[in-house]
């Protein structure tokens, strides 16, 4: 039975890494059990495993839904989330080991690939190297929790960080600043890479409100 969990949570996960399921939107049980062919018991535990989390809400008379916050709320997780990455990304400049770093290199070069043969084209590519990008940062951090606090606040905020990437302009400029923290990252200048990282994560609350609107 557990395994069937975590089948349908880490499926639910991926749907919103993905795209598939976006702030909002509906998470019917028998929809969940016909597609991972479970029954609606492991559903439902994986539904009280994601409400935990704070990744879904239960709404009265409509269900589980994907959390879709506020400006307030957004505002808020923003503010930690912007913290925890910057975190990563100081403790990346003191422990990242060689072999973390070449694999950190070789996705800031993606992304400046990207950014140079495509411009603003392909936002969802590029999407998908940001967020190898921080993964990469995170895990080289070397502190397991501090990479499931990121993983789990960045969850909230994945569909308003894909939307970003259809704003002209925003992909290239994106590409400039993983370049930059890179570099801090592997010249060892911690306080510099944490205040580098924390700036580029955050949105002013003019793109904040835009993003919550686009995203309805």
């Amino acid at each position: 039975m557990a395994g069937q969990t975590e089948q349908v949570l880490n499926g639910v996960l991926e749907d919103i890494e993905h795209g598939r399921l976006g702030p909002g939107d509906l998470l019917e049980e028998a929809a969940l059990t016909e597609r991972h062919g479970v029954s609606r018991t492991p559903v439902r535990e994986a539904l009280i495993q994601l409400e935990t989390q704070g990744l879904i809400r239960r709404l009265p008379r409509k269900g589980a839904v994907v959390f879709k916050p506020t400006l307030e709320e957004f505002l808020a997780i923003l503010e930690v989330h912007a913290r925890l990455e910057g975190q990563a990304a100081g403790l990346a400049a003191r422990r990242m080991n060689a072999t973390q770093a070449a694999e950190l290199e070789a996705v800031v070069a993606a992304c400046e690939a990207h950014a140079r043969d495509k411009g603003d084209g392909d936002p969802f590519g590029y999407y998908r190297l940001n967020l190898r990008f921080h993964e990469t940062v995170a895990l080289g951090a070397g502190n397991p929790y501090l990479v499931e606090m990121i993983k789990t606040h960045a969850r909230k905020l994945l569909a308003y960080y894909r939307a970003r990437y259809s704003y002209p302009g925003s992909i290239p400029a994106s590409a400039r600043e993983h370049r930059q923290i890179a570099t801090l990252i592997f010249d060892r200048r911690r306080e510099e890479a944490e205040a580098a990282m924390i700036r580029h994560v955050q949105f002013d609350q003019v793109t904040v409100m835009d993003l919550l609107a686009a995203l309805g």
